[in-house]
């Protein structure tokens, strides 16, 4: 019942190009779509923390009082991370009952007074934890560590990172769309209405006033996006307004359903300004969108891949970003056994480092390893041009799995969050790497697509 919903919401809000090729096959045949759904529920499963339970022995048991979904399973991620379980939500997967209770504790975590870590970092009015312990509920606001009294060291940044704000709102707005229920938006969590905090938080990332692009400075810099939280990126910054643009949509969306006018405009206005900003801003020849206008000032696939996914892009830059990453696929640049780079090979910042500065060794983790997360996405944009090559790489990615697979005895570990051949892996049971391209197959097929196309 809950996934008709949430489709005919999409539908009413979305582009209904076509989204099939000439034989009605989607981007993944049937059988393997059918073992991706089964993958993904078994992977969901494991990453579920029940109350009290204890997941590792250097933690207490969750005490939250309900249901949590942390990053993966087995013994990794002690933790409820914001971001990684709303990137999860469009699989269809998580209860109203689990969704509730994770989006009122996010809330009630919600920082209620601007306040300065030992280590001269900041938490500013409204911001969301990147983390929540699952014992005594506090909130860890930086990546990195687990401890609330050493949180915030320069290495992630001098604030929060920028994502988690607008992860939130998309927290509240697929519950809204699933379950109907309105009246959560006058619930008082902390005195302070979920509607009111959900503007709070809207505005916590620093934005230029004039094209609401989010930017970040050399001194005070903020993580764009968790995903890359190891990575240092400057100036405006292109990934964290793409999640700004859809959080003012769907802003937009839930003020209209509360009889908002006027701020439903007001956000709806707002993310026009970031649709027409971005390309001007971080578009390259090429049709790639850069990361950012200062340090690691490179071509983001992920970024450009979830620009066509959103429809940001108009049809010409569309086309023009499939092909390159047609190109890109078919050259070897851009993947590996379906799963995608940060960074197309051909793109390192130099033989030493695939992004520009970073902490990280080249061809481990964010800065070279090869992730699953945006497969989707990928997949998508290649098949605005080339359906086949788009087939192809979906069914690569799937293969990955299927040998892989951590339902084959303890010695697997797929879905693993990411990858660099032969040997490296990192973390298994990685939700995300099945969660988001999930949703994309699924949506492909359904004709229902969550563009967020304004011109609807």
């Amino acid at each position: 019942m809950h996934t008709i919903k949430i489709l005919s919401v999409f539908v009413l809000l979305t582009s209904t190009a076509h989204v099939l090729d000439a034989q009605g096959n989607g981007l993944l045949k049937e059988k393997d779509l059918e073992y991706l759904k089964k993958l993904t529920k078994d992977v969901l499963d494991s990453s579920r923390v029940y109350p009290k339970q204890i997941i590792s022995k250097d933690f207490g048991p969750n005490n939250t009082g309900g249901i949590l979904i942390r990053p993966g399973g087995r013994d990794c991620y002690p933790s409820f991370w914001i971001r990684d379980y709303a990137m999860s939500l469009e699989t269809g997967f998580i209860t109203a009952s689990e969704q509730k209770h994770m989006l009122l504790l996010t809330a009630s975590t919600q920082c209620n007074q601007t306040w300065v870590t030992k280590n001269g970092s900041m938490v500013p009015f409204g911001a969301i934890a990147d983390h929540i312990r699952i014992d005594d509920q506090k909130p860890i606001y930086f990546p990195g560590t687990y401890d609330y009294n050493e949180q915030g060291t320069k290495e992630y940044g001098m604030t929060p990172p920028y994502d988690d704000q607008f992860f939130f709102i998309h927290m509240v707005y697929y519950y809204v769309i699933s379950t109907g229920d309105k009246n959560i938006f006058m619930r008082e969590i902390n005195g302070i209405k979920l509607i009111d905090r959900l503007e709070i938080a809207f505005k916590v990332p620093p934005s230029h006033e004039d094209n609401q692009i989010i930017y970040t400075t050399d001194d005070y810099r903020g993580v764009d996006f968790g995903f890359r939280d190891a990575i240092t990126i400057t100036g405006d910054l292109c990934f964290s307004s793409i999640l700004k643009f859809r959080a003012a949509k769907e802003l937009s969306l839930l003020f209209t359903k509360a009889n908002h006018k006027d701020k439903a405009i007001f956000y709806r206005t707002i993310a026009e300004k970031i649709k027409k900003a971005l390309p001007d801003l971080f578009l390259d020849n090429r049709g790639m969108l850069l990361a950012s206008t200062g340090k690691s000032r490179q071509a983001d696939v992920w970024a450009t891949a979830l620009a066509v996914y959103y429809n940001i892009f108009n049809e010409d830059a569309q086309t023009k970003a499939s092909r390159f990453l047609s190109e890109a696929y078919k050259k070897g640049l851009l993947s590996y056994n379906g799963n995608i780079r940060h960074v197309l090979t051909s793109d390192d910042y130099d033989s030493t480092t695939s992004w520009e500065k970073t902490s990280v060794t080249k061809n481990n983790y964010q800065n070279g390893a090869y992730w699953g997360t945006p497969t989707g996405w990928v997949c998508f944009a290649i098949a605005k041009t080339n359906f086949s090559l788009a087939q192809k790489l979906a069914g690569e990615y799937i293969m990955d799995l299927q040998k892989n697979d951590f339902r084959n005895g303890n010695r697997f570990g797929a879905p693993y969050e990411c990858f660099y051949p032969p040997a490296y892996k990192q973390n298994p049971l990685y939700l995300a790497t099945v969660s988001c391209p999930y949703a994309v197959f699924k949506y492909y097929r359904s004709h229902a697509l969550p563009t967020l196309d304004l011109a609807h």
